[in-house]
């Protein structure tokens, strides 16, 4: 498997990032489409392999979380990506607006509902951040729609502060309980997205992709940019790290992913069990059983 370095990408709170000064693009980490092809299924056939050990070992779980503006790409990373991981071992939940019942529970509470079972991958396509992202650029959601105390949305600034409190403590009781965070902001710059959603309009059978509210967003989007950006810089941990995966170029995204995925699970003390020598004489006596039937 080719190496590269993705430390450069990497945010544990050791410092900041400044999402202006973050590339969306950077060179290519492969030579042609071939190689392209070739690394990302290295990746996905070793993430594959170290879920299966992650499975049978069963002490362990991995959560994703992909945030990113509209149309950076999070859906078809996380296809190809995981193309070839045995369904049994992955788990994904894509957020969106919340429902009426969600609304009636605290904003955490459809998170954890949708956490993945040990020995499995959650892949998150959005997640609890948007809490602290979205509100954030629209506060009348909090104030109008998410029918909190009064009290509670009177200091808009400590509710963030106690959200992203809320988030650490959240990612810290995961970690400790054998179950790391990671979390891909892919870094789609605004030219790009223009492109990607003209794409949409103008191809017919990418119209299903698109949505006339992306174009409204759109005016929001340096709000956006700083909201991301505190979000990243309050939430950034050893434990839960954040990586900000330049976007503008698709397949360089995915291999980023991909490999960031592979070093993530062998990092985990993970290993298939010895297999137990007195089951298996044992079991050795049902193939005539079994052939005879």
């Amino acid at each position: 498997m080719k190496d590269f370095d993705t430390k450069q990408f990497r945010y544990d709170g050791d410092n900041k990032v400044k999402l202006k000064k973050q590339p969306t693009k950077v060179d290519d980490f492969y030579k042609d489409k071939d190689e392209y092809s070739e690394l990302l299924s290295d990746h996905a056939a070793e993430i594959d392999n170290l879920q299966e050990k992650m499975y049978a070992h069963n002490r362990y779980g991995l959560l994703v979380i992909f945030q990113a503006m509209d149309a950076a790409g999070k859906d078809s990373t996380i296809q190809h990506v995981f193309t070839g991981t045995n369904p049994v071992g992955v788990q994904g939940y894509s957020f969106k607006r919340p429902t009426d019942q969600e609304l009636r529970h605290d904003w955490l509470w459809r998170g954890w509902r949708e956490l993945p079972e040990r020995g499995t991958i959650g892949i998150f396509n959005r997640s609890y951040y948007e809490e602290v992202i979205v509100t954030k650029v629209h506060p009348e959601i909090l104030t109008e729609s998410q029918r909190l105390p009064e009290n509670v949305t009177d200091d808009l600034d400590q509710l963030f502060k106690d959200r992203y409190e809320a988030i650490r403590d959240m990612e810290k009781f995961l970690h400790r309980n054998g179950f790391p965070v990671v979390k891909f902001y892919l870094h789609v710059s605004k030219e790009e997205q223009a492109d990607r959603l003209i794409d949409r309009i103008e191809e017919a059978d990418k119209n299903w992709k698109f949505e006339e509210g992306d174009v409204k967003e759109r005016e929001f989007w340096d709000d956006y940019q700083k909201a991301y950006e505190d979000a990243i810089n309050e939430t950034a941990t050893e434990h839960a790290p954040w990586y900000v995966i330049p976007a503008d170029d698709k397949k360089n995204m995915r291999l980023l992913v991909g490999k960031i995925l592979v070093d993530v699970l062998k990092k985990l003390p993970i290993s298939k069990e010895k297999p137990d020598v007195d089951r298996f004489v044992a079991l050795q006596k049902l193939t005539p059983i079994i052939r005879a039937q």
